[in-house]
């Protein structure tokens, strides 16, 4: 009978269906980066996933090296970005990956920007996420941003990493 082989066809099918409406459902985020003198210099998607949030970062103008990438506290960048409060830090942690009582849930691996400015990235960040309500929620009471600093952070020195300057900053919006 050829009953069998259509109703595994459509129960596959609608398994798919399931799981493609499971994706579109996660939570979603943006930030628009500028620059100090307000210039658009990127963006960032973030996308929540079961195992944390995977930041999707676009940078185009921003000076070469190696610099600092930061989930910070607070939702706010009037230059010079101290609005921005200092790093996602809901567990209360020092700061750096190599913390042995670290590390903060906004310390991000370094950047590495070529000499050309621009940049691409995908980076996972297991220790946020988009939902709110969650106490790790980088949507809470007064929001967060995304942070670039002017040096890289030496992931160790409480609380910024020793990163510099802040030189670029984008509002975390859904």
């Amino acid at each position: 009978m050829r009953i069998a082989p259509v109703m595994c066809s459509l129960i596959a099918m609608a398994g798919m269906a399931v799981s493609f409406s499971a994706q579109a459902q996660s939570p979603t985020a943006k930030a628009a980066l500028k620059d100090a003198s307000g210039r658009d210099v990127g963006t960032v998607q973030l996308v929540q996933t079961p195992h944390g949030v995977l930041l999707r970062m676009s940078l185009k103008g921003v000076a070469p090296g190696e610099h600092a990438f930061h989930v910070h506290a607070v939702g706010k960048c009037e230059a010079p970005f101290t609005s921005a409060g200092g790093h996602f830090n809901p567990a209360s942690k020092k700061h750096g990956m190599e913390a042995a009582e670290g590390a903060h849930a906004g310390d991000m691996p370094n950047l590495f920007i070529p000499a050309n400015g621009e940049l691409r990235i995908d980076v996972a960040n297991h220790m946020i996420s988009l939902v709110k309500g969650q106490p790790n929620s980088v949507f809470d009471a007064d929001g967060s941003a995304i942070i670039i600093h002017a040096g890289p952070d030496d992931y160790k020195t409480d609380p910024t990493g020793n990163a510099g300057d802040r030189i670029v900053c984008g509002v975390i919006t859904e």
